[in-house]
C-alpha cells in the first residue's frame, strides 16, 4: 500500500515539477542501463530547453463597466446628462433633451447587448415555478409561504442580454478610467 501512494505522490510531482520529472528520468534511465548489462553508459543527455514563444504584447486592462459608461456617452452622451444640475432648467427643456439621451443610448445598448425579455410569458399571465425553478431568473414577490411548485401572475418579464459586446480598447494604462477624452478645440 506505501509503494502505491508513493507512485501516486512521484506521478504528480513529476507532472507539476520540471526538476522532479528530470530527476526520476536520470534514475529510471541509470536503472535501464544496469539492467542491461552497462552500469558504466552514460546516461541520456538531457533534452534541449526550448525557448518559450515570445508573450504577444498584453493590451492595458479596462473594466468592462467603464467600457460601457464610454460607449454610452459617446453614443448618447449619457454622463453629460445625468453630471448635469437641472435645477435651472424647465420640465420642457430637460424633456427634449432626455429624448434624444433615451434614444442614443438605448440604440447602444441594444446594439452591444440585443437586451429581450428574460421569458417568454407576456405580462399578467398565469405561470407555474416547479421546483428547482432559477432563484436567478425569476423572483418571488407578494406572500410567499411553503414550497414549490409556485403559482402566479407574472408581473414583469424581466431583462436578458442575448449578446455582450463591448467595444475593444487599445488605449494605454494612463487613460485606461477614462469614459471620455477631454476636447480642446484648435
Amino acid at each position: 500500500m506505501r509503494r502505491i501512494w508513493l507512485a501516486i505522490r512521484v506521478f504528480f510531482l513529476c507532472l507539476f515539477k520540471r526538476a522532479v520529472a528530470e530527476e526520476v528520468a536520470k534514475v529510471l534511465a541509470r536503472r535501464k542501463t544496469a539492467v542491461a548489462g552497462v552500469a558504466d553508459a552514460k546516461p541520456p543527455a538531457p533534452p534541449k530547453p526550448v525557448a518559450p514563444k515570445p508573450a504577444a504584447p498584453k493590451l492595458p486592462a479596462r473594466n468592462d463597466a467603464v467600457a460601457l459608461l464610454a460607449a454610452l456617452q459617446r453614443e448618447g452622451r449619457f454622463v453629460d446628462f445625468i453630471q448635469e444640475p437641472l435645477g435651472g432648467y424647465t420640465d420642457a427643456q430637460v424633456g427634449a433633451v432626455a429624448r434624444d439621451v433615451h434614444r442614443d443610448c438605448a440604440a447602444a445598448v441594444q446594439r452591444m447587448f440585443a437586451i429581450g425579455p428574460a421569458v417568454a410569458e407576456p405580462e399578467n399571465a398565469e405561470v407555474e415555478l416547479p421546483a428547482g425553478f432559477d432563484p436567478g431568473r425569476w423572483r418571488l414577490t407578494g406572500n410567499v409561504t411553503g414550497g414549490p411548485p409556485f403559482r402566479g401572475r407574472l408581473v414583469h418579464p424581466g431583462w436578458e442580454a442575448k449578446t455582450c459586446d463591448l467595444p475593444t480598447w487599445s488605449g494605454t494604462p494612463a487613460s485606461a478610467r477614462v469614459i471620455a477624452p477631454a476636447e480642446v478645440e484648435l
